[in-house]
This record gives C-alpha cells, sequence and structure tokens, in this order.
C-alpha cells in the first residue's frame, strides 16, 4: 500500500511540474510570436476580433519533452542504489526493445509538432499534412506500437497478415484523431481543455491496470496542457495553432494504443472499446463535420463554422458556455471509459449506450435550434486560403 502512495505523491508532483513549466513557457513563447509578428489574425470563419499570438504548441511539446527526458535521465542513477521497482514499473509495460519503443514514441511526436510549426508560420496543403501525420504514425508501427483488436484471433497464426492490418489500424486511428483534435482547436480553451479532461479518462484506465509509467506520461501532458490553458481561456491571450492540436492528438492517439484495456482478467473484451469514449467529443464534432461538409458538396478540409462549438453558440449559448458544456460532456463519457474495463459485457453495453443517449441529446438540441444543424449552400462556405497558422 505504501509504494501506490509513492507512486500518487509522483504523479501529483509530476503533474505541477509540468505545469508550472508550460505556464511559464507559454509566457515567454507568447512575447516571442508578439515580438516576431506570429499571430493569427480575425476572419469569417473564426471568432477572436483582434490577431491572437500563436505557437502556444510549442510550449506543450517543449513542456513534454523537457520533462519526460529529464525523468528518463536520472532513471539510471537511482538505479544504482538498487531500487529494482524503477525497473519493473518504468520499463516492464513496454515489453521487449523498450528504447525502440520510447524513441518512437519521442520521434513520431516531435515529426507531427514539426509538421505543425511549419503549418503556423506558413499554411501547407491538406495533402501535404495527411502525408506527413501518415509517416509519424508509421514510426509507431515500424518501433512495434499496433493497434491489435485481436488480430490475431480474427485471422488466424498469419503473422504478415495480422502486421499489415494492425499496421493499417494503427496509421488510421493515429491520423484520425490527430486530425480530430486540429478540428477541435475552433474556440478559445475548447481543445486543450477536452485534451486534459482525455488525458485524466486514460489515466484513470491506466492506474486501474498498474501502468505506472503510462500514468506519468500522462500526467506530464496533462501538465502541459493545462498549464497552457491558462492563458488560452477566454479571451485567449494566445492559441497553441496546429503545433499544439496535432500534438495533443498524435500523443492520446498513441497513448491509447500503448495501455492494456483488455486482458484475461477483463469481464469483457469491448472494453477496448474506451479510447472510443474518452476521445468521443473530438470524433462526434469531426464526423458531424464531415456530414455537413458533405452535405454541402463542400470539401472536407475547408473551414467553416458548423463545429460542434459553433452551433451550441447558434442556439443561443455564450462561448464560454459552449465550451464548459463540451467540458461536460467529455467529463461524462470519459468517465464511462475509466469504468469499461471493471464491468461486464451487460454493464460495458449500458455504458455504451448511455454514452450514445449523451450525443442524441445533443443531436436533438441541435436539430431543435434548427440553425445548428442547417447545412449551409456551397456559397456561403466558400472561404479564403487560411491565413498563417489559422484555425479549422
Amino acid at each position: 500500500m505504501r509504494t501506490w502512495t509513492n507512486w500518487y505523491l509522483v504523479y501529483a508532483v509530476t503533474l505541477g511540474l509540468s505545469f508550472g513549466i508550460s505556464m511559464g513557457l507559454t509566457f515567454v513563447v507568447r512575447r516571442y510570436a508578439l515580438r516576431w509578428q506570429i499571430l493569427d489574425h480575425p476572419g469569417d470563419r473564426k471568432m477572436q476580433k483582434r490577431p491572437v499570438p500563436l505557437l502556444g504548441g510549442v510550449s506543450i511539446v517543449a513542456t513534454f519533452y523537457v520533462m519526460v527526458i529529464g525523468s528518463l535521465l536520472l532513471v539510471e542513477p537511482v538505479r544504482q542504489f538498487g531500487i529494482e521497482w524503477l525497473e519493473i514499473h518504468v520499463f516492464q509495460f513496454l515489453g521487449k526493445d523498450h528504447e525502440t519503443k520510447l524513441l518512437g514514441i519521442f520521434a513520431g511526436g516531435l515529426l507531427i509538432a514539426i509538421l505543425g510549426l511549419v503549418d503556423d508560420l506558413q499554411a501547407l496543403r491538406p495533402w501535404l499534412k495527411l502525408l506527413g501525420q501518415c509517416v509519424a504514425a508509421a514510426v509507431l508501427v515500424i518501433s512495434d506500437m499496433r493497434l491489435n483488436l485481436f488480430a490475431e484471433t480474427w485471422l488466424g497464426h498469419r503473422p504478415v497478415a495480422s502486421f499489415i492490418v494492425s499496421g493499417l489500424l494503427t496509421v488510421l486511428w493515429v491520423v484520425f484523431m490527430t486530425n480530430s483534435m486540429n478540428l477541435l482547436d475552433n474556440m478559445d480553451g475548447l481543445c486543450a481543455g477536452v485534451a486534459a479532461i482525455a488525458a485524466f479518462s486514460f489515466f484513470i484506465c491506466a492506474l486501474r491496470t498498474r501502468e505506472a509509467f503510462i500514468c506519468v506520461l500522462l500526467m506530464v501532458f496533462a501538465g502541459a496542457v493545462l498549464g497552457f490553458l491558462i492563458h488560452n481561456l477566454h479571451p485567449a491571450r494566445i492559441y497553441m495553432g496546429d503545433t499544439g492540436a496535432m500534438f495533443c492528438g498524435y500523443l492520446l492517439a498513441t497513448l491509447s494504443i500503448l495501455i492494456t484495456f483488455y486482458n484475461e482478467s477483463t469481464p469483457s473484451r469491448i472494453a477496448v472499446a474506451a479510447p472510443l469514449l474518452a476521445l468521443s467529443v473530438p470524433i462526434f464534432d469531426t464526423m458531424s463535420v464531415i456530414y455537413i461538409r458533405w452535405r454541402a458538396q463542400v470539401p472536407i478540409f475547408q473551414g467553416d463554422r458548423r463545429h460542434f462549438s459553433h452551433r451550441l453558440v447558434n442556439i443561443g449559448m455564450t462561448q464560454q458556455q459552449a465550451v464548459e458544456f463540451i467540458y461536460l460532456v467529455a467529463a461524462v463519457t470519459g468517465l464511462g471509459a475509466g469504468l469499461l474495463r471493471q464491468v461486464n459485457t451487460v454493464g460495458t453495453v449500458i455504458i455504451l449506450a448511455q454514452t450514445s443517449g449523451v450525443f442524441l441529446l445533443i443531436v436533438l438540441i441541435m436539430s431543435a435550434g434548427d440553425k445548428g444543424w442547417r447545412v449551409p449552400s456551397r456559397e456561403s462556405t466558400k472561404t479564403p486560403r487560411k491565413p498563417r497558422g489559422g484555425r479549422a
């Protein structure tokens, strides 16, 4: 019991340090963004009324790497004192070749961050961003981190086919979540808040399976995002840009692959659906936006103001109320994700049904507001190419 108490202290200290570093770095980054005139300017599909500094995502990424790499550098000196549980709790969850997997996580995340930074400085074409995201996701597959989903069971003992299927699933999942979080970054405090809530939801899942190092990674990430969020709440003083939004999506998708949602002691295999609940808000936002743009016969990657948050504003909420409403939805569905591993098949079905009911209620609210779901015409959704670092 004492060991776990010590780990809770580690999690709390990690969260606090990460939060403090991120808050300070964001302040510094904002000053340089203003000095270098790296700003997101107002536009037809944007909510702000004045230019806002970008590059807040740099502070999130920098905090994450400083904290994690600094912690790993301390592992070897501490191990010399004979504390063997560090080896057990820190690296056991990665299995063999843990150095390769850690390198894959950090290399892929850095690639995504660089891709987002370039897009913030000079808008990239959608296909080029997609290609870069696929390469970053492929890094995980090469590093032996794959979304299995019982592929070996339903494909039989065919390792090549299993590798290909699980690899494709991994790339699709990571790329989808990377873009979903990027699309969600359309209102002050929204993307950062939802990312932090998802991180805490995954933390509950990893805590139940005692995957301590994943818990530490999640606390580092949550602290980094929350430290930035202090500066990003309405009215925002800085935006995370594509650098932060894509990094948040990539890292959450990656950690969801690493967490053990199902093993022999888990009552139901449907527990592997936990990431869908923890990340249900960005998934819902992305799927609904794709549907609306498809109905309007406009390009899927063309930005507009038909996101989940925008539709809430359309039916009468203020920006702050819309963001708080979405926080509540993310928290409720995230709690369901943390419970999936503890219930049997019937309980799992009930949790999934409750989550579906939450979003069906939202659909009814939008339908009653009419304006929230009204599909815009092709002409009304045409917007110029986004300026440097603009939001989707």
